[in-house]
């Protein structure tokens, strides 16, 4: 019988290393902290000087959260606090807590973030020309020409600012029509909020977050924070 001439191989020096855990995907409530938070509600001519003042009282491009409960009114205002909401960086969420219709519409698009419930109420419709001055030939027919561009210029706008298609805002506009918050966040303009979920307001929009930040990748997931 012949001994093998194979020898017995040595213990290695190097031990394997276990697995370094990976990034966990596990959610826990975290409560937001917001720099400020506003309401636009009611008639948005009424509460013009208000709205617009506590616009610009605010931090620039600061965090902070808007609650939506307005029927609309003036467009000219509506513009204004869509504009004031974008020119000054500000990052706002907005939230509809009951409607939010007409000129309302535009701080609602020209916030970051939005949010509604699925009860609440968002109207569509055209430019209304409304006027109690005595007007002359010539002014009512200049009028005319710029409410017609201002009706194409604001259904631009706000398709813009939601990020749709202009074909569908003039869908929902012409002649008219109601949609409940389950339309826009099915037509993805909008995120839902549950009124009986166990997490509050805060820890749901959190959660939206994390899971939205997971969905864009690492690289995106602070966008979505408070500052």
């Amino acid at each position: 019988m012949t001994k093998s001439s194979k020898k017995p191989s040595k213990p290695s020096p190097f031990r394997p290393l276990p697995a370094y855990p990976g990034p966990s995907i596990s959610w826990s409530p975290i409560v937001p902290n917001p720099e400020w938070e506003m309401t636009i509600a009611g008639d948005l001519f009424e509460q013009q000087t208000e709205l617009l003042e506590k616009l610009v009282e605010l931090p620039r491009r600061s965090a902070g959260l808007i609650y939506i409960d307005s029927c609309g009114g003036n467009a000219y205002v509506g513009l204004a606090l869509a504009s004031i909401i974008r020119l000054r960086g500000l990052r706002a969420a907005a939230v509809v807590t009951g409607e939010c219709s007409s000129a309302a519409l535009m701080p609602l698009a020209a916030c970051r973030e939005r949010y509604v419930t699925p009860h609440a109420s968002l109207l569509f419709h055209p430019i209304r020309w409304q006027s109690d001055d005595q007007l002359k030939l010539e002014e009512a027919v200049e009028w005319a020409r710029h409410f017609r561009w201002m009706e194409s210029d604001q259904d631009q706008l706000l398709a813009r600012l939601f990020n749709c298609s202009v074909e569908l805002i003039t869908e929902w506009s012409r002649p008219g029509r109601f949609l409940s918050g389950r339309e826009l966040a099915d037509a993805g303009l909008a995120h839902l909020l549950d009124l009986f979920d166990s997490h509050d307001l805060w820890q749901q929009i959190e959660k939206h977050r994390f899971e939205q930040a997971h969905k864009k990748g690492p690289d995106r997931q602070t966008e979505l924070a408070w500052a």
